[in-house]
């Protein structure tokens, strides 16, 4: 497990992403570091879940650190999890929903430990940077195997972990009901809804379709319909999303996180 990719909401204007990755050089000075992203928006624990999801079937397998935590230290547990797919993956960061998602995807947790007195963990252990104290270390040592998963701290009954719940996308005579998930810096708006949710649908490629009334083409790429023209496609991770060619797609439809999306063959 030589690798650790590294997922946070720390942002780049501080010192939070180096200072961690310090800690796991001075730990672990031959495990690469893979930096996912760190611009998850503040505290949003689901964007995080969701980007965590879909990039770790693009990663190496090893130990994969998750750091957006608003509840930092208050009661939510810090925690490691062990997959159940074939690659072996680690998963380590805050009790909320944020590693459930990227979990099952894995295969489910077949072994969890808390690691909030991690003997792994820096001392003193300040009360605001678990990312530093806690998560970093845990992640070295476990990517190194200078300890296994089992000295990193108490078990866990993997039952009590806190799952994180979304919206489902849903078929009816009207259309394919969708919500908005997420939207990314572009104003792409995605969607809960992926390609097997489309049979029976009647969307077809290169069709019309309309989206909450409004005519749209069911499309391959951005450059399918013209400037400021909307567009339902699939996007890399073969979701469904919608985009505006060279706009937002969120704006211009005036969507917010959890709306409900009709999506139809257009008349």
């Amino acid at each position: 497990m030589a690798v650790v990719t590294f997922l946070s909401d720390y942002g780049l204007d501080d010192d939070f992403v180096g200072v961690c990755h310090g800690v796991i050089a001075r730990i672990a000075p031959a495990v690469r570091v893979i930096d996912v992203t760190h611009g998850i928006a503040r505290h949003d624990v689901r964007a995080g879940a969701l980007v965590l999801r879909r990039a770790l079937a693009f990663m190496p397998a090893g130990v994969h650190l998750a750091v957006v935590d608003p509840e930092v230290g208050a009661q939510r547990r810090a925690v490691a999890l062990r997959c159940a797919g074939d690659e072996a993956r680690v998963l380590v960061g805050p009790d909320n929903g944020l590693l459930w998602l990227a979990a099952q995807r894995c295969g489910g947790v077949v072994e969890a430990i808390d690691v909030g007195r991690s003997p792994l963990r820096l001392e003193p252990v300040s009360a605001s940077f678990h990312g530093r104290d806690v998560f970093a270390p845990v992640a070295a040592h476990l990517a190194a195997g200078s300890a296994s998963l089992a000295e990193a701290g108490d078990p866990l009954d993997p039952a009590e972990l806190v799952q994180l719940a979304l919206p489902r996308a849903r078929a009816t005579d009207a259309g394919l009901i969708t919500h908005v998930l997420h939207a990314d810096r572009y104003g792409n708006v995605v969607l809960d809804a992926g390609h097997e949710d489309l049979a029976g649908s009647g969307l077809r490629l290169g069709r019309a379709v309309t989206v909450n009334g409004r005519r749209a083409l069911y499309a391959t790429t951005f450059a399918d319909v013209p400037r400021d023209g909307l567009l339902l496609y699939e996007d890399g991770y073969r979701v469904l999303s919608l985009a505006v060619n060279r706009g937002s797609a969120m704006a211009a439809l005036g969507l917010d996180r959890d709306d409900e999306v009709l999506i139809a063959p257009a008349a």
